[in-house]
């Protein structure tokens, strides 16, 4: 009896592990980091753990575009994007309520609704080009140096900071591991991408090796497989960084990951490809209006009290198992397929949208009308 049957599976439990403390890892020194730089957690979140976490969906549809894989590289950074929004920001909220900081909702959050509207307009010709690649990777670097300066042009306002109360001390305590010497925390950054980009690997290797034998194709293994592989570093990391209380973290990382996937990850698969990504049908009319709106639900959800509750999280999670079920039945060319799929695209999340919306609108007016002293 062959033992090949069983290296998939032990590949995703050895990466499984190397995924849980690779993030420990990141989490540990970014904190550090962002103390000694003098940047934010939120900042470090944006840039150095979102750019990090994201290697793994950088390195997988840059070498599918390469072979001229684009099924896999298309639906891997979108796969991703959905993912990151419905599975770890909406995880995170389950284990903590992420509270948003008002940079994040008037600056980011936008931008990451931005940047996916802008791949749905490139891509209704049918395919994401070389100009099209340029402009996206264009547009991700000048992202990249606003939000850095804006940190440093924060954090360098004469304000002399609040004293932290006891417990804000000790979760600091624990996630910067007692010290904030800069050769450790980088160490600590390294170790933890190093053992992220290894994890998220094995177990895309692994899960791949099943979703082949049973016939899937490769898009739907990007959508799904590779990009939840892909994702898991995200996943590990503000899972980690919500139990630390390190919010800023958790959610700017979600944010900052799907913004260098929609930038960056797509926009050098265009320019890897020979011919630009080709985009098809299915995706330009489902799996990207659903990147949008999915990324559009947060604004509302943020600005509304500024905070993912634990409810809304699990309404996340519930959203993505029905994209799940939506995707299974069209694998099986199920009758059932198009009633999912509507149901999900043009009455639950535009309903939830809505419903979230109108909140927004009565905070406003509430704000808005004059107090009257007792």
């Amino acid at each position: 009896m062959t033992p090949f049957p069983l290296l998939p599976l032990g590949q995703v439990v050895l990466g499984i592990g190397l995924l849980t403390v690779g993030a420990e890892a990141l989490v540990r020194g970014a904190a550090g980091l962002a103390e000694h730089l003098g940047l934010s957690p939120l900042v470090i979140g944006l840039t150095v753990v979102a750019f990090g976490t994201s290697m793994p969906e950088m390195a997988v549809s840059l070498g599918s575009a390469w072979i001229s894989d684009g099924g896999v590289a298309l639906g891997n950074a979108l796969g991703s994007n959905i993912f990151n929004v419905l599975v770890v920001l909406g995880g995170a909220a389950v284990i903590r309520p992420l509270v948003a900081d008002r940079q994040l909702v008037r600056l980011d959050v936008p931008v990451m609704i931005g940047t996916s509207v802008l791949v749905l307009l490139l891509a209704l010709d049918g395919r994401l080009g070389p100009l099209d690649g340029l402009l996206l990777v264009a547009l991700g670097i000048t992202y990249t140096v606003v939000v850095v300066r804006g940190g440093r042009a924060l954090n360098g306002e004469a304000v002399a900071p609040a004293e932290p109360r006891p417990e804000e001390r000790h979760e600091h305590a624990l996630a910067t591991g007692g010290t904030t010497t800069l050769p450790i925390q980088l160490g600590w950054i390294v170790v933890g991408l190093l053992f992220l980009v290894v994890g998220a690997r094995l177990v895309v290797l692994g899960a791949s090796t099943v979703a082949h034998a049973l016939g899937v194709s490769d898009l739907v293994i990007g959508l799904t497989v590779v990009a939840a592989g892909t994702s898991l570093p995200e996943l590990a990391t503000s899972f980690v960084a919500a139990v630390r209380g390190q919010r800023d973290i958790a959610v700017g990382n979600v944010v900052g990951s799907n913004v260098f996937n929609s930038l960056f990850v797509l926009g050098l698969a265009a320019l890897a490809e020979t011919g630009g990504l080709p985009v098809p049908e299915g995706v330009r009319t489902f799996d990207l209006p659903v990147m949008v709106v999915v990324s559009t639900v947060c604004l509302p959800i943020f600005f509304t009290g500024w905070a993912v509750s634990r409810r809304e999280g699990i309404v996340f999670l519930a959203y993505y198992g029905a994209y799940l079920l939506y995707l299974a039945l069209y694998h099986m060319h199920h009758a059932g397929e198009e009633l999912v799929g509507t149901a999900l695209l043009f009455f639950a999340l535009p309903l939830t949208a809505l419903t979230l919306g109108v909140g927004v609108f009565r905070q406003i007016r509430s704000k808005a009308k004059p107090t009257t002293d007792p």
